[in-house]
């Protein structure tokens, strides 16, 4: 049994009405959902991320005075520890390092890096970094609006996905910029971040969300606004670490056809071999599948799979069976088989925040189709966390 963490949304109420963190366990072997219940309540908590030590869990509360809270993680419970600010407005990423927590604030358009001492507490090291510029959508890219950080692919430190800027930006550690400007006196203390300017520029109207990287070095980004995904490269003339990087291709992130309420995927990852890309998209309510070329330069769309609920604004992939990579067809719509010839296939449990559902595909990877195998009512769920 994999044991979940969800994050919620308020249902209808003002937030903080009691939305909170949720567990539920998920068979991995036939997709079935059981054990729901509430563990905290919360605020908002809209997106939930596991530190290194499988301890600490860190939840955004996605308000207008954005906070961040640590909680501990037991057996058969959730301890809640130090709330702190993120001196952004709306929050709605975050990742946890080894010594920081990272945040984006979505509607500041912000990123913010607090400090962790050995036993993942929160420090006093605050740093928090704005940003400007607009997009061509004036609805929604009236200014910037960090939706994602991760950490860099092309050196220590974080990308923040700005889904109004249609940007990438860098924050390097301090001391490795690969910019001109030489740190702030005193930078060089340990987990210290530095503005080191734009990693990737992706087309006008864009508006990027969400990002993964390949083991291969391509950098995978769905853009919410033009609904389609991006494949980025360092460049050329960028060297072997940093520099800037390119948008060389993209793809539509599914074809299925926009029912009327438009088109907007919110999250993309990889499977465990990295063979396969899914991508959830709103509107239409699928799950996209993409076969992933073994050095990650190219996908090549398989199949769309009704989500079997409303909204999927995020899912988690967990290890189906274990497959033998076929070499002659690595990459390749039949790729992925098992030791005994039979299709391998991956677990996709999914969090459809309008229909206030939780619900888990079993994609075969050869042909990228998938099959319902549970649904679960569970108020507004936003974020899907194995732990």
């Amino acid at each position: 049994m994999q044991r979940l963490i969800i994050g919620t949304y308020p249902t209808g109420e003002t937030a903080g009405s009691g939305e909170g963190l949720w567990e539920v366990f998920v068979q991995v072997g036939t997709g079935e959902l059981t054990g729901a219940r509430q563990l905290v309540e919360i605020a908002s908590p809209s997106f939930v991320a596991l530190h290194p030590n499988g301890q600490t869990l860190f939840a955004v509360s996605e308000l207008d005075e954005g906070t961040v809270t640590a909680l501990t993680l037991t057996s058969d419970a959730l301890e809640v520890g130090e709330t702190r600010p993120t001196q952004g407005v709306h929050p709605c990423h975050v990742v946890a390092r080894d010594e920081q927590v990272w945040v984006a604030n979505y509607s500041s358009g912000t990123f913010t890096a607090l400090g962790l001492d050995a036993t993942a507490a929160f420090t006093g090291q605050v740093q928090y970094f704005g940003n400007t510029g607009t997009g061509p959508d004036a609805d929604r890219q009236e200014g910037p609006h960090a939706h994602f950080c991760l950490p860099a692919p092309d050196g220590d430190g974080a990308w923040v996905v700005d889904l109004g800027t249609d940007e990438l930006r860098r924050y390097t550690a301090a001391g490795a910029a690969q910019g001109s400007a030489a740190p702030a006196s005193g930078a060089a203390e340990q987990g210290v971040l530095v503005a080191d300017g734009v990693a990737a520029t992706l087309p006008p109207g864009s508006g990027p969300r969400h990002a993964v990287v390949h083991p291969g070095g391509t950098v995978f980004v769905v853009g919410e606004l033009d609904s389609r995904v991006h494949l980025l490269r360092r460049a050329a003339q960028a060297g072997s670490s940093g520099g800037a990087w390119e948008a060389f291709a993209s793809v539509p992130a599914c074809v299925t056809p926009d029912p009327g309420t438009g088109s907007y995927p919110s999250h993309v990852a990889l499977s465990a071999d990295g063979s396969r890309l899914y991508v959830a998209v709103r509107g239409p309510d699928v799950l996209s599948t993409f076969a992933v070329t073994p050095d990650g330069s190219g996908v090549t769309h398989l199949a769309d799979t009704p989500i079997g609920g409303v909204w999927p604004r995020h899912f988690a992939v967990l290890a189906g069976e274990t497959t033998v990579a076929d070499e002659a067809d690595a990459g390749e719509a039949t790729a992925g088989r098992t030791s005994d010839g039979s299709s391998a296939a991956d677990v996709v449990v999914v969090a459809n925040q309008n229909s206030s559902t939780l619900t888990v595909l079993r994609i075969d990877r050869a042909s990228g189709t998938g099959t319902l195998t549970a649904t679960l009512d569970l108020p507004a769920p936003a974020c899907v966390l194995p732990v």
